[in-house]
């Protein structure tokens, strides 16, 4: 089913919209790096570059290049207002962004969401009352192709859940892309009544008359059926997969999600791939801040319902140096509060090399580089000179090029762009200097190498970074790859730490890895699929490592995240046949056929994280990110190999929605409770207000029971006599309220507690 959806930098295509949109006479200027002199008197005014994050900045820099070109050629400045941008923008004054033509979406203090003329940035950055205007590329789903990597993590099926908790009472929030409205997964599990409230499709053409910033709102039951998906559920169905962990009822199957109780408000964003459902004139509605706008709006409505909600993110992009997300972090952190929690997947990086530093006092350090594309990207960063080294490997030999950090940061604007013939092929080096954003005694650079397509096949290429006295940190972007070759004992550098995806790197989102509970699976036609990332609960390998950029320890919390089975699209699934192999079962409902699908990632990690931070919510609905952090440092249980301490391998370690629980709720200090649930044992309370109590064999021994209500007093006690499979209790007696039910047998699988709820 889900395949990795490898997005090309959405700023590219907004660079290049831009370019398609006015004479290509200034391309050249572009490439003499932005320096042009105009004799006119009447040129567009420079913008506060300091002001502007790099992706703002390059709009900007093209737009007045565009602007100049025209100029030059008819005497009258370039006017394009049909081009609009989606950023953050701090300032507290609503007025001149009114004045530029900008309009205020969303605000929080001295922070907004505004959609912005794109010709009206730079006089905008020039104002005094704004002090920064951000805006970053898009972000891409974080689940691995599972022709490639289907992992095995247990899909939940019939795992037991706190009985007393389900989620009911709660806003379980999806931002994804790919859902299928219509599959019974998201009613209850008897097919009668709907769960999903709202989706906000960014993409929907059905636009008029719609308030939404871009695309439109479905509100009720008929308006979301009638619509069936969302407009790119035809070639994606990561959504409807991430929704079926984190919420779903399972319906005729016993896959259901963690949180089934929970009424579903859905937001489809937008991926790389989605593009091809944008017209170029709504391109640049969709960043960072559009995302941002998403959270809001599944928070907003929860508000509205008077409900605390917590939303899963399965979607992510690398972090940078350049601080294209220090207003969007910003943003998530006065957005998340009491009842109001973000969680989101690490990424899945951890398999492969990410990051290369070579300290002083060592002579060199390096790697091989390629990319699936025609162009590979970098970013570094040190506070000392250093030099690149570039060796191409072609078949008459080998060719180099030297870069020295020094000439960068005295070229003109500080880039670098060089053109070279190295192993028989053309390349173009571009190289850019700009203060770090999270060290600002350091300097980072953008490193950029277009060549042949697939660069660093043919020939291959090797990067290494020279300088004894130098201290350097090398991060790998995008769809760059660092390896080693053969035997050879150069260019071996780098390790797999620093991958963690933004905006989970962010200090307020929950950010989940993967853990790996089985090898294999069994699809509907009887085979066994095979895809070995390690069983009995060990890390993922694939699962991103941190530190983050700045140092902090992430991820947070771990959760199965290999082999997951969950509801996918039908509207998808249509299209391909070809994933049949990953498909386990189906069902039937309302006359048409629907589908249940194993995938892999830390994209399935998150919504399972998310659906038991709903079960707490439903005990405490006012923890905040601080509290749930808490909960999860408290309570979680130590990844297999581990020795449980906190780490940027499996941050606190896997998550326990009973442990959990039992320390929201207080219960935790009751000395003889158990913190697991007996295995062997199906307890819960049946409508007359009776326990009951079943095993699956007969018991060969007595069993003591107890019951105690969540202020910790010993409300019951009896003993469970031998030689039966059944026992029922009658606590009629009891007021409403929760209560957490201890067995202690002799056999461990009879031993434990949980908790049931009693109401009328």
């Amino acid at each position: 089913m889900n395949r990795v959806m490898r997005k090309k930098s959405l700023m590219s295509l907004y660079i290049n919209n831009i370019i398609r949109c006015h004479s290509k006479a200034f391309v050249v200027a572009v490439m003499l790096s932005f320096v042009i002199v105009c004799p006119m008197s009447a040129q567009p005014r420079r913008a506060d570059y300091s002001k502007l994050s790099s992706m703002v900045r390059s709009l900007v820099t093209v737009e007045r290049i565009a602007s100049l070109g025209t100029l030059q050629k008819t005497g009258k400045a370039a006017s394009d207002d049909c081009r609009r941008l989606c950023a953050f923008v701090q300032t507290e004054s609503d007025s001149v962004l009114a004045a530029n033509g900008a309009r205020t979406l969303a605000r929080y203090g001295d922070i907004c969401i505004a959609d912005i003329p794109i010709g009206s940035i730079a006089a905008l950055s020039l104002d005094r009352s704004v002090r920064r205007i951000e805006a970053g590329r898009g972000i891409r789903a974080l689940t691995d192709t599972m022709a490639v990597v289907t992992d095995a993590l247990p899909a939940y099926q019939g795992t037991k859940l706190p009985q007393a908790y389900t989620g009911e009472g709660v806003v379980m929030g999806i931002q994804d892309i790919g859902f299928d409205l219509t599959h019974p997964n998201f009613y209850t599990a008897d097919g009668s009544r709907y769960r999903i409230k709202r989706l906000w499709d960014q993409l929907s053409a059905d636009t008029v008359g719609s308030t939404m910033y871009v695309g439109a709102e479905y509100t009720d039951e008929a308006a979301l059926t009638d619509y069936r998906h969302s407009r790119d559920a035809v070639i994606q169905s990561h959504g409807t997969h991430t929704l079926g962990i984190a919420a779903g009822s399972g319906y005729d199957k016993h896959y259901r999600g963690m949180a089934y109780d929970t009424d579903i408000c859905l937001v489809s964003n937008v991926v790389s791939d989605d593009v091809v459902f944008i017209d170029s004139a709504d391109l640049y509605k969709y960043t960072y801040a559009t995302d941002a706008l998403g959270f809001k709006y599944i928070f907003d409505y929860a508000e509205s319902q008077g409900r605390p909600c917590v939303i899963s993110f399965s979607e992510g992009s690398d972090e940078d140096l350049r601080g294209d997300d220090v207003l969007y972090y910003e943003m998530l952190r006065r957005m998340t509060g009491p009842g109001r929690i973000i969680v989101s997947s690490a990424g899945n990086s951890g398999h492969i090399l990410n990051y290369i530093h070579k300290p002083a006092g060592d002579e060199s350090a390096g790697t091989y580089i390629s990319s699936s594309l025609d162009n590979l990207t970098m970013v570094l960063q040190s506070s000392d000179d250093f030099v690149l080294r570039i060796i191409a490997y072609g078949a008459e030999g080998r060719d180099s090029l030297t870069i020295t950090s020094r000439k960068v940061v005295d070229s003109s604007d500080s880039t670098l762009t060089l053109t070279a013939m190295l192993g028989g092929a053309r390349f173009v080096v571009d190289m850019t200097a700009y203060r770090s954003s999270v060290y600002p005694d350091k300097t980072a650079y953008d490193f950029y190498i277009e060549g042949p397509d697939r660069i660093g096949r043919a020939p291959s290429l090797s990067l290494e970074i020279l300088g004894k006295e130098s201290d350097v940190e090398l991060f790998r972007t995008g769809a760059t790859t660092f390896y080693s070759y053969g035997d050879s004992p150069h260019f071996r550098s780098g390790d797999n730490t620093h991958g963690i995806n933004s905006p989970s790197a962010a200090p307020s989102v929950i950010c989940v890895g993967a853990t790996s509970y089985r090898k294999n699976f069994r699809n509907k036609d009887g085979k066994n699929v095979v895809v070995d990332w390690g069983a009995g609960g060990v890390r993922a390998a694939y699962s991103s490592v941190g530190p983050t950029v700045d140092g902090r320890t992430k991820p947070d919390v771990m959760a199965p995240g290999s082999n997951i089975i969950s509801s996918i699209g039908s509207y998808w699934f249509e299209k391909k046949p070809n994933e049949l192999e990953f498909v386990v079962d189906s069902s039937y409902f309302n006359g048409d056929k629907y589908y249940w699908s194993a995938s892999t990632g830390t994209s399935m990690s998150s919504p399972a994280v998310g659906g038991i931070v709903a079960l707490w919510l439903q005990a405490n609905p006012g923890l905040t990110p601080d509290d749930v952090l808490g909960v999860i440092s408290r309570t979680s249980n130590p990844v297999s190999g581990h020795d449980g301490s906190h780490d940027n391998l499996c941050g606190y370690g896997q998550i326990d929605a009973y442990r959990g629980l039992l320390d929201i709720l207080g219960l935790s200090k009751i000395e003889s409770l158990s913190d697991r649930q007996p295995c062997a044992l199906n307890i819960y309370v049946d409508r007359g207000r009776r326990l009951r109590i079943s095993a699956g064999e007969e018991s060969t021994e007595e069993m003591s029971l107890r019951v105690y209500s969540v202020d910790g007093s010993l409300r019951y006690s009896s003993v469970l006599k031998s030689g039966q499979r059944e026992w029922s209790v009658d606590l009629s007696a009891l007021p409403d309220g929760v209560y957490a039910v201890q067995t202690d047998g002799a056999d461990r699988a009879l031993t434990g507690s949980t908790l049931v709820r009693l109401k009328n």
